[in-house]
């Protein structure tokens, strides 16, 4: 009784009144395809990369979060412009969100690091079917329809990077777009509602086969508190790297990744939840392959090569 009930605050909280669109699926393996949230990133390990990431949320838990996407980009040879797309989706209980997404990026080089901006620009459908939600009352007609709405979606996002670090700052879902109850889009201007994420990376080599990656992601978004996602991570001999995350109020991560032969990599990552949720659901699982298409030849990767 405890788990219906809570399913059904959950599905009321989903449900009542506006429904927001435009949402930024997040992963714990954010920080190997960091186009997901600041669309700079795009073309900064300098050769092509073709990047998928499956995420189950909240296992055994009906109705529990789904995602996943795969996103490719690619820097312009000789030049500093870069571009990249991606296809994903996203489903929680009747609600599902499938999309595309162009990106690009400008580098700008310095001395000793480098200044990236960039745009992502797409479209995305957004499903929601009443009709499953299994009312109390199966005669109320608000609870009877189909709302499918294709919408757009733009972002954009500022990268620093150096040999051995980064710092970026982003807002990849600037549009805040709802869809009514009776199916009609209400898109509206960016501003302070959006969501917001302040990044940040470091490299600090231990011997000549050892490297540790502290990592940090901060995100902001109106109504809700500040959340930080704190990482770490280990790599042996650029083969195998392994470690951990703090996702305040949230969850404990563990992730590993192995890097196959030059050009795949593959990831694998298991949220613990600290909330109440750890009651209802037996963890998260989130898996990550990676296709450097430059890795064969041997290209050099200028930017932080373990980011």
């Amino acid at each position: 009784m405890k788990k219906i009930t809570i399913i059904t605050a959950i599905l009321g909280i989903l449900f009542m009144g506006d429904a927001v669109a435009q949402q930024t699926p997040m992963y714990s393996q954010y920080m190997f395809n960091m186009m997901n949230i600041n669309p700079a990133y795009t073309g900064s390990r300098e050769v092509p990369n073709l990047t998928m990431l499956l995420r189950s949320q909240w296992s055994g838990f009906p109705g529990a979060p789904t995602s996943g996407s795969v996103t490719y980009d690619s820097r312009v040879e000789g030049r500093n412009h870069s571009w990249g797309g991606q296809m994903y989706y996203d489903k929680l209980g009747v609600e599902k969100t499938t999309g595309f997404q162009g990106f690009y990026s400008y580098s700008a080089p310095f001395e000793r690091s480098t200044l990236s901006l960039g745009l992502n620009f797409g479209m995305l459908n957004y499903n929601i079917n009443y009709n499953k939600t299994n009312p109390y009352d199966v005669g109320d007609p608000s609870l009877q329809t189909v709302i499918n709405k294709f919408l757009p979606t733009a972002g954009l996002g500022a990268l620093l990077s150096g040999e051995r670090w980064y710092v970026g700052l982003s807002a990849p879902a600037l549009m805040k777009t709802k869809v009514s109850s009776d199916g009609q889009a209400v898109i509206q201007q960016a501003g302070a509602e959006g969501h917001y994420f302040l990044s940040a990376g470091y490299v600090i080599p231990v011997s000549e086969t050892v490297v540790i990656k502290p990592s940090t992601l901060l995100k902001a978004s109106s109504g809700a508190p500040l959340q930080a996602d704190l990482n770490m991570n280990i790599w042996v001999n650029d083969i195998i790297g392994f470690g951990g995350s703090y996702r305040t109020s949230d969850a404990v991560v563990g992730m590993i990744e192995l890097k196959l032969n030059p050009m795949f990599r593959l990831g694998y990552a298991y949220d613990h939840n600290i909330s109440d949720l750890v009651n209802y659901n037996s963890g998260t699982h989130e898996f990550m392959l990676r296709y450097e298409l430059g890795g064969k030849q041997g290209k050099k990767i200028v930017s932080p090569r373990y980011f």
